[in-house]
């Protein structure tokens, strides 16, 4: 029997991967044997995590993995490396895939992971059409499409413009407030129109 070779990845820097590594440590992946990579888009095809998991696998071994979305988003990504895996004559192992589990060293474990990977990639499609379709529509409507709110009102920034006409430095200004230079700069030019 191979080694069973884990792989757990999150999108942002903010999240974690605790409840990933419990769930392949749990599936007899020795913490030796487990790869993670923090940040790191499932649209990528090229993760340096991921990388050195596929290196690490040899003929008879299994890369493991909580969730079919973990490996990636697009299909085509899915399927080559599904056919990278396969042609090193290791398996991959889904432990979550609509409940069960999914070993694509048998027949019927490949098939389902290939439409798993196709309405993976239709889900993030239809996704991106929704998001799309919103801000057009917000935007049409001359509607907030959100992000940051201004955080400082225009009396600060005016008391920020009169510290840097009595001679203290535009960085120290902009530093105190939280703000670039460049910021500070922008809202004061703003402020004169």
């Amino acid at each position: 029997m191979g080694k069973l070779i884990g792989y757990a990845r999150v999108s942002t820097r903010a999240q974690d991967t605790d409840r990933q590594q419990v769930d392949l440590l749990a599936a007899q992946v020795r913490r030796d044997d487990l790869y993670v990579d923090h940040g790191v888009s499932g649209a990528k095809a090229s993760r340096v995590a991921l990388d050195k998991a596929l290196d690490a696998l040899h003929e008879g071994d299994t890369l493991v993995v909580t969730t079919l979305d973990r490996l990636g988003r697009s299909t085509v990504n899915m399927l080559a490396l599904a056919e990278q895996i396969k042609s090193k004559g290791a398996g991959l192992r889904v432990l979550n895939l609509g409940g069960g589990e999914v070993d694509t060293s048998t027949p019927m474990g490949g098939m389902v992971f290939t439409v798993m990977a196709a309405l993976g990639q239709m889900e993030l499609e239809i996704k991106r059409e929704r998001i799309s379709d919103s801000v057009s529509k917000r935007r049409a409507a001359g509607k907030d499409l959100g992000g940051r709110k201004a955080q400082f009102t225009d009396s600060q920034i005016k008391s920020a413009a009169r510290l840097i006409e009595s001679g203290e430095p535009a960085a120290q200004v902009a530093r105190d407030l939280g703000m670039s230079r460049a910021t500070l700069y922008r809202r004061m030019e703003k402020l004169k129109r």
